[in-house]
């Protein structure tokens, strides 16, 4: 019979493991959309340099908010990761019990 508090465990780490490979996923994208764009801007020639500028600034924008997105997911899986590691320590009382 499996214990509700390991198949909790095991659907966060499956629920982690999506979310990386899913953001992973979405980066790759984006990464090659920039690219795209990025070519695409610097053989147009009647763009101004300020809409360029404006174009790497977006991209740097977007790029920390991912930055600050993936650490805030990722401390909140640690948080639940060490909510049940704490959970699985015998308690002191019933260890002494036992």
């Amino acid at each position: 019979m499996i214990e509700p508090r390991k198949m909790a465990k095991q659907l966060m780490d499956f629920y982690k493991a999506s979310f990386d490979n899913s953001f992973n996923a979405l980066l790759m994208v984006q990464g090659q959309m920039e690219r795209l764009a990025s070519m695409t801007l610097d053989q147009t020639l009647a763009l101004p340099e300020e809409a360029k500028k404006a174009f790497t600034d977006w991209t740097k924008a977007y790029k920390k908010g991912c930055d600050d997105y993936k650490k805030a997911v990722d401390d909140n899986f640690k948080r639940v990761e060490d909510f049940f590691q704490e959970a699985d320590k015998p308690e002191k009382g019933k260890a002494a019990n036992a």
